[in-house]
């Protein structure tokens, strides 16, 4: 399992949230069931490390002073313009008390369904929700597509190899990826010109005619 560690600083809440900002420091609050809740902050730069790689099922080592806490990143707020992180909770793990956590799916390998038969994969879940000690907290959890061998295959939420400690906490034959057939391609047939819509004026496409008289534009007068 993957730990992080964050440096936090208590903060006070009468200090201007925009003061704070300009000095490159992210407001924060963690809590839990045995932790009351804490305003902190945290440099904005490093939480943006953390955050990429940790996601919010991966243990952050909040330490703050002598303290630390075993969190998850719970809830980050965005700004609506800039996409920055503007604050963010973190919620502080029980110790001995297990956790129940939506992890992302990462699909690997190749399907013979989809790389010989033309089948198209389907992701139907993109996350799974499991339970595990905090420290048996997988960062994400891989999907073998390489079972995908006929079009009609399946893989099951019970198909899927969780580490030790893992337990699955949704349907075990909830789908989580299938193959859909290829989609065929209909050739389009000419569309046909009716040529009655079409005008043709009458002084175009005619034949001159030896004796015809063929007006001329006249010759614009020259400027003296």
């Amino acid at each position: 399992m993957a730990t992080f560690n964050l440096n936090a600083e208590k903060r006070d809440v009468k200090v201007n949230l925009d003061v704070l900002r300009k000095a490159g420091r992210m407001p924060a609050v963690f809590y839990g069931p045995k932790e009351s809740s804490t305003p902190i902050s945290v440099s904005l730069i490093e939480f943006k490390k953390v955050w990429k790689k940790a996601g919010e099922s991966s243990v952050v080592i909040v330490k703050e002073g002598t303290n630390e806490h075993e969190t998850l990143i719970h809830e980050v707020d965005i700004h609506p313009l800039s996409g920055e992180p503007r604050h963010a909770d973190f919620y502080v793990l029980e110790k001995g008390k297990k956790v129940q956590v939506a992890v992302q799916l990462v699909f690997v390998g190749i399907a013979p369904a989809i790389k010989d038969k033309g089948g198209i994969l389907v992701k139907v879940q993109r996350e799974i929700e499991i339970e595990a000690a905090p420290k048996d907290l997988p960062h994400e959890i891989e999907v073998d597509i390489s079972k995908l061998v006929e079009i009609s295959d399946v893989i099951h939420a019970k198909d899927l190899k969780l580490p030790v400690g893992v337990d699955l906490k949704i349907n075990p034959e909830e789908v989580v990826a299938s193959v859909s057939e290829p989609k065929e391609e209909k050739e389009e047939a000419p569309v046909a010109i009716d040529m009655s819509a079409i005008e043709v004026s009458d002084a175009k496409g005619k034949e001159i005619k030896e004796g015809d008289v063929v007006a001329e534009a006249p010759a614009k007068e020259e400027k003296k």
